[in-house]
Parts: structure tokens; sequence; C-alpha cells
């Protein structure tokens, strides 16, 4: 039987010999996260790279009048849909527009296993999004790019898995394999990605009922929740209450942020938004 380790070690192998491609963004989702970055960026050097992307370009006039940032005035301007939407929710759209394109299918095989993990990335990331809008210092559109990216390890381990007809066949074996080391290889890929810290930690940790970052809430702790808001099997088992995330973010573990008045309306505009 292959070993947690034994199977990392022929994943590291398959990478650096690029029998394995670690996913990539496409070339316009990167030119416009640095864009995003840049301090002096406009509206106008923004919409005119996404202007470069037809399907792109639909997403963000579709999501600027959407119930959830929609004003008044229906737009149809690319230039006007960024400055409605405001940069950090553009780069979360271009990286769930390329997310969704990565998380494709290949084969039958894979396709139970990446429709799961992309309704659970949706998930997340709405619930992420809610929670964040009680902390001042997060920003909401940050945390639900967090919880977009939280299980991004799962897809090269998936693909080498495939080819070992002993995981693939045994659930349990290829979940453990999964939880150990997504973590890992989620980290590895934000980094070839060059996102900030912040999100880079996100994989690395999100699945740590211990995890303390500091004494205010982080992404971390935001994604942790509203994975096991999803679901309470999420993170193995274990106390929550033990987990440091909940007191920063003022919320006690019984609670369900769904269940909050708003919150389950704004969640599903949100999983509509990510999910077309």
């Amino acid at each position: 039987m292959v070993s947690d380790s034994e199977f990392l070690e022929r994943l590291q192998t398959s990478i650096e010999q690029n029998s394995i491609v670690l996913p990539t963004l496409p070339e316009v989702a990167l030119r416009v996260r640095d864009a995003v970055e840049q301090d002096n960026a406009t509206a106008k050097d923004i919409s005119d790279l996404v202007a470069t992307d037809a399907a792109l370009s639909a997403r963000l006039l579709q999501v600027a009048n959407s119930p959830l940032y929609g004003g008044r005035v229906t737009i149809d301007s690319i230039q006007m849909a960024i400055t409605r939407l405001g940069t950090r929710m553009v780069r979360t759209l271009v990286v769930n527009l390329a997310m969704k394109q990565i998380f494709q299918p290949t084969t039958s095989t894979l396709d139970r296993r990446l429709r799961q993990l992309w309704e659970e990335s949706v998930q997340v990331a709405a619930i992420s999004r809610a929670l964040a809008q009680t902390q001042p210092h997060l920003d909401a559109d940050q945390a639900m790019l967090a919880g977009l990216i939280h299980n991004i390890g799962a897809l090269p381990i998936l693909t080498l898995a495939e080819d070992i007809p002993e995981l693939m066949d045994c659930e349990e074996r290829l979940d453990g394999l999964l939880r150990n080391l997504t973590p890992v290889v989620g980290r590895q890929i934000l980094e070839t990605w060059h996102f900030p810290d912040t999100l880079v930690a996100v994989p690395a940790h999100c699945g740590d009922l211990d995890y303390d970052g500091g004494e205010r809430a982080d992404y971390v702790d935001i994604v942790l929740i509203a994975r096991l808001q999803c679901n309470p099997d999420a993170i193995g088992g274990g106390d929550w209450s033990r987990a440091p995330a909940f007191a920063k973010v003022g919320l006690e573990p019984e609670v369900a942020v769904i269940e909050i008045e708003g919150v389950a309306e704004e969640v599903e505009a949100v999983e509509q938004m990510l999910s077309v």
C-alpha cells in the first residue's frame, strides 16, 4: 500500500518532471491580478486588460448588475463595472472564472470528486464572505477568495491518484490522503501563483482546529469556521469549542451562521454568483 509520504514524494517528483503540472492561472488572470495589486492602477487600466477576454468581461458585467452588487442603474461598461465592484472583487471573479475551468474533469472517474470539491469551495466562499463582514479589519471579498482557494491542493493529488487503483477504489484511503496532503500542495500552488502570505496560509492551516495566528481573526480563522459550518466533519473529529477562531470572530461554536438574520439570503446570492 502506498503511504502518504511515498505518495507525496511521487507527486513532487511528477511535478518536477512536468508529468503533472500544477494548476496555473490564465495569462489574462495574471495580468489583471498584477494590475489590481498596483496602487496606481486605475479602473480604466484594469478594464483595458479585462476587455481582452470576452468571458471575463461578460462575467464582470453580470455580477455588477446582480442583486448583490447592482445599483439603481444598469451598467454596460467594463470600467463602470470595475468601479462598482472594486478591485478586490474583480480579482476574486478573475480567479473564480479561472478555477471553474481548472476544476473541469478530464475523465469520468474524477467527475464526482471535482464537482464535490467545487461545490464545497463555493459554499465555503459564500459563508466566508458573510463572516468577514463582522470583522472590520478584514475584507469580505478577500475572504470569499480565501474560501474559493482553500482546497486547490486537491487537484494534482486527484490527478496522480487516478493512476493508482488502490487509492481510487478505496474512498476512505483517498479521503485520508486528501485530508493530509491537500494543505501542503495547496500552499505550494498559491506560492507559485504569487498570492499574498495571508492567503497562502489558508490552505495550509484551515484544517487545524488549534490554529492561532494572532490576537485578531485572519482569513484562516474565517475559512476554518466556514468549513465547519458547511460540513461538521470537514476537519476530522474534535471539539470545535477549543478552536481559537470562534472566540476571535465572536461566534459561539453551536451557532449556525446561516440562521443569523439576513445571512441566508446573502449566502445564497453569493453561491449563485460564483456558480454561474
